[in-house]
């Protein structure tokens, strides 16, 4: 059974940067294709970056040169580093690992961007 855990969540001023991280276990990591969502309240989870097993990245318009995915296999980690952050950036963060068997969340990193 695969288990994610997120961490570097907290709050920054605007303009500033944070960098997420997602340790996953119990699973062939290097596999799965790996996400990151963000979810503000009253709304659904909202795909933000796409990272493949053999490295290929993809980004939601409104994060396309300030955010970057990253995966180091060896350390079955994805990261998500963040640049020049907007209070419209604010929201908690969720790690999706996936595979064509299996599908699994982490717990949310709450992101805050405030002055």
């Amino acid at each position: 059974q695969v288990q994610l855990v997120e961490s570097g969540g907290g709050l920054v001023q605007p303009g500033g940067s944070l960098s997420l991280s997602c340790v996953a276990s119990g699973s062939i990591f290097s596999i799965a294709v790996m996400d990151w969502y963000r979810q503000v309240p009253g709304k659904g989870r909202d795909l933000v970056a796409t990272i493949s097993s053999g490295g290929t990245t993809n980004y939601k318009d409104s994060v396309k040169g300030r955010f970057t995915i990253s995966r180091d296999n060896a350390k079955n980690t994805v990261y998500l580093q963040m640049n020049s952050l907007e209070p419209e950036d604010a929201a908690v963060y969720y790690c999706r690992y996936h595979t064509r068997t299996s599908d699994a969340w982490g717990q949310g990193t709450l992101v805050t961007v405030s002055s």
